[in-house]
């Protein structure tokens, strides 16, 4: 089978196993969901929910945090990676909700990606998970592992992944992928040992027992 073929088959191998995959971030609302995205670069999702409940209780909506004091901000969610800059922008972003977007989260990516901490992954993921909405593939560093390793690509940049994937993939698989791709990159596709063993995708990958 050809390439196409084989993405094709990869994807509808995960959608079975993650038919309706979600998120691991904590989040009741827009805002919320928004919020814990920016604080996940480079920081595991367990982390992020470890931080939020005092941040998001202390600071409920975009209003009170775009008049925080970033300190105080950064004192909150000083547990994950780079905290400081991050406080920094999620403090940004919301006076950016409330002067550009009059305090709505906008729905598309070029509006997404003027938030101070929103790149186009992040862009994808706020998308994906709040609205459904498929612009893209979500490259984060499980999805980067998981496709390297099956062969769907060679290349570095999350970017260049994300062309090569949407080359290769119909939308109408684009919002399943990107979540079952985490999770099976978190969960089985692992950095370290990978569970080839009990993976749904052993018998395509050319990774397979390799690893």
């Amino acid at each position: 089978m050809d390439k196409k073929e084989k993405a094709e088959k990869v994807a509808l191998l995960l959608q079975k196993k993650h038919p309706n995959p979600k998120t691991e971030l904590t989040h009741s609302d827009e805002y919320q969901l928004a919020i814990s995205v920016m604080l996940s670069a480079q920081t595991t999702d367990k982390k992020v929910n470890q931080v939020t409940p005092a941040l998001f209780n202390k600071y409920p909506s975009w209003e009170a945090l775009a008049s925080a004091d970033t300190s105080e901000v950064t004192a909150l969610i000083r547990q994950v990676n780079f905290h400081k800059g991050k406080a920094q922008r999620i403090v940004d972003a919301a006076r950016t909700v409330l002067s550009l977007y009059n305090g709505v989260l906008p729905h598309g990516m070029a509006e997404l990606m003027k938030l101070p901490g929103v790149a186009r992954k992040s862009a994808n993921v706020i998308m994906q998970e709040l609205w459904g909405i498929a612009e893209g593939i979500v490259v984060d560093t499980h999805v980067s592992r998981v496709t390297t390793r099956l062969g769907l690509t060679s290349q570095k940049d999350p970017k260049k992944i994300e062309e090569d994937l949407i080359n290769l993939l119909p939308k109408k698989y684009w919002r399943n992928f990107s979540g079952s791709a985490v999770l099976h990159g978190r969960y089985v596709c692992t950095a370290r040992k990978p569970k080839c063993g009990e993976c749904v995708l052993n018998e395509i990958c050319p990774s397979a027992y390799n690893v």
